[in-house]
């Protein structure tokens, strides 16, 4: 009897996709587990929607663009990295994608060769270790502590690296911590990254969802890293442009035109539509990306008082829009919790243990659904903990 490969037989279903579909099936549950705005896209954008579709035959909707991306988006996002991010670069050195995460499938085809290692954070975005294995690379992890306020710790870094090692791995802001990298450790890793010749891959996806005065800070800026960076973005967390899929990512050009021949074969090009939107994005207001931001604040700040009123130690993040809640107190296994919240409360979380063995002993939380969500499932989640 015929099977699948070997390689998507082990290839892990995730406790995220059970948890949305609970939550898009279920009137009664209240979900603080999916990682996506729950705003509608920005006003600006939905009108430029609606002039890009009645102009359709003019913008030739219907054609394919060219595969490293338009060339006016390329030199727009060119732009935007140059004045935002300071990292020099140009049009040449960008390739627009199908989301950030067909972006870094692209990067870990075009970098790594079978069993060749990536050193990465644990706890993780679940996301990278699939993508890291189905091109037959080997995930090296780095673990981080709740007492260092999950930030990565260069020392260890150097301890993981073996002769198998080609890229390090970093997410800032973080999910699920929602950590923001210093610049001083950054400066640290990109001394690593030259001294052994490592490819740096650096995943900004929340690039603009920072709170308390914090800064971020892209690794591709700094002194030396021309030849070393990848800077993968998205439009979907800071535009509200999930289901649009458009992502891009910044580095050498060498490396990018490899990156473009995987993207070729998976896709030929990201969705015409979705760039010309992109571009607009690029134009729009800063302060539709604010307003947003602001009432992320305002929920995260609501979330960490609850819960550490609760007794449930939960450290403020300071990106993105996650807490990460350690629920060791309670005695259960985070699998155990989530599954019983769930069942008892109706209320959706997810297990620490999704983004790594290091997550065990947290959960993690979304802030990106609305604030009356938020406060009912919080008192739901009081009235569980009151029993357990």
């Amino acid at each position: 009897m015929k099977e699948v490969s070997e390689r998507e037989r082990f290839l892990p279903r995730t406790i995220i996709e059970k948890l949305t579909k609970i939550a898009s099936e279920s009137k009664e549950t209240l979900s603080l587990s999916i990682g996506e705005p729950d705003f509608d896209m920005p006003r600006p954008l939905a009108q430029e929607l609606k002039k890009i579709v009645r102009q359709h035959k003019q913008n030739k909707l219907s054609h394919y663009t060219s595969g490293q991306g338009m060339p006016a988006l390329r030199e727009a996002l060119a732009q935007k990295l140059r004045k935002e991010n300071n990292i020099k670069t140009h049009a040449e050195n960008i390739l627009v994608t199908a989301g950030s995460q067909q972006a870094l499938f692209a990067g870990f085809l075009a970098t790594l060769d079978p069993t060749e290692e990536v050193i990465l954070s644990n706890p993780g975005y679940l996301g990278y270790i699939p993508a890291i294995e189905l091109v037959n690379g080997v995930p090296a992890y780095v673990t981080l502590k709740e007492e260092e306020n999950f930030a990565l710790n260069p020392d260890l870094i150097k301890k993981a690296i073996t002769r198998k090692t080609r890229v390090i791995l970093l997410n800032t802001p973080s999910n699920p911590t929602g950590t923001v990298l210093s610049k001083k450790i950054l400066e640290e890793v990109a001394d690593i990254a030259v001294d052994k010749d490592l490819y740096i891959f650096s995943d900004e996806a929340y690039e603009k969802l920072i709170y308390d005065g914090k800064k971020h800070v892209s690794i591709g800026s700094l002194n030396g890293m021309h030849n070393y960076a990848f800077t993968f973005h998205t439009f979907s967390k800071s535009y509200a442009l999930c289901g649009f899929r458009l992502g891009y990512v910044a580095g050498p050009q060498k490396e990018i035109d490899a990156l473009q021949k995987s993207v070729h074969y998976m896709s030929l090009c990201a969705p015409h539509i979705s760039q010309l939107l992109g571009l607009k994005a690029l134009q729009m207001h800063p302060k539709y990306i604010e307003n947003m931001r602001r009432e992320y604040d305002r929920r995260r700040m609501f979330l960490v008082k609850r819960l550490n009123g609760m007794g449930l130690h939960t450290p403020v993040p300071e990106g993105a829009f996650y807490a990460f809640t350690n629920i060791t107190s309670t005695k259960m296994k985070s699998l155990a919790f989530t599954n019983a919240l769930l069942k008892e409360a109706k209320v959706a979380v997810v297990p620490g243990t999704e983004f790594g063995s290091a997550g065990e002993g947290y959960v993690r939380l979304s802030y990106a659904t609305e604030f009356h969500t938020i406060e009912h499932a919080m008192d739901r989640f009081e009235r569980f903990l009151k029993k357990h």
